[in-house]
């Protein structure tokens, strides 16, 4: 159903990255689904936040080779479902891609549907809450997959 899934935040550093490589691990290297990540306002060029990438090794996956990356029209064309931290983000998408809004979806739609907090310069704990939630979230979207 789904061959290739865009996940979004706003630096394409922390959030997105890590639910990225985190359906990378669930879905396991021989999957035929492709996820990638990107983000609103990107970072481009820039690794994974060392606070994120850390809690993925801690949880044996190598996040380390991911570069973030604009979100632009043409990778929303190209994705078959594309899933925001925030609603925030999918008014955004939608607003730039309106031929898109029926695959924009938030990554904790099947949970409770709650916007997933921006990590980004804050404390350790405040990263291993919001791993939690995207790791929820994404296995949550495994069965849909």
């Amino acid at each position: 159903m789904f061959q290739k899934i865009l996940i979004t935040c706003i630096g394409n550093i922390c959030r997105s990255p890590t639910a990225e490589y985190l359906f990378r691990h669930r879905l396991g290297e021989g999957s035929k689904i492709q996820v990638s990540s990107a983000g609103l306002g990107a970072l481009t060029g820039h690794p994974i936040d060392a606070s994120a990438l850390e809690l993925l090794r801690e949880h044996g996956i190598d996040g380390s080779a991911h570069r973030a990356r604009q979100l632009d029209r043409s990778l929303l064309r190209s994705a078959d479902l594309v899933l925001a931290m925030e609603r925030d983000h999918v008014g955004s998408i939608t607003r730039m891609a309106p031929e898109a809004s029926g695959k924009v979806f938030l990554l904790d739609r099947w949970l409770v549907g709650q916007d997933i907090p921006d990590p980004f310069r804050q404390s350790r704990p405040a990263f291993e809450h919001v791993y939690t939630l995207i790791d929820n979230s994404v296995n949550s979207w495994m069965k849909y997959l």
